[in-house]
């Protein structure tokens, strides 16, 4: 997972799952973990906080510019 980066951070599991499969559905692989800003917010349920979404560097761009194209 090092070559793995963030492109959004979503509000909760709920919207972070919401997102990535609107990537998933372009054809780019995506993946969820809750962030460290959170941490402690949901006493070790590791639904609660925020979440980054991350993708392979090399389709950083490409999931940039789709989480962030008006709707």
């Amino acid at each position: 997972m090092d070559d793995w980066v963030i492109v959004g951070v979503a509000g909760s599991e709920a919207e972070a799952e919401l997102l990535c499969s609107v990537l998933r559905g372009s054809g780019i692989e995506c993946l969820t973990r809750v962030t460290n800003s959170g941490a402690g917010a949901g006493d070790g349920l590791g639904t609660a906080g925020a979440h980054n979404i991350l993708v392979s560097a090399q389709e950083a761009q490409d999931a940039r510019e789709i989480l962030h194209e008006p709707r």
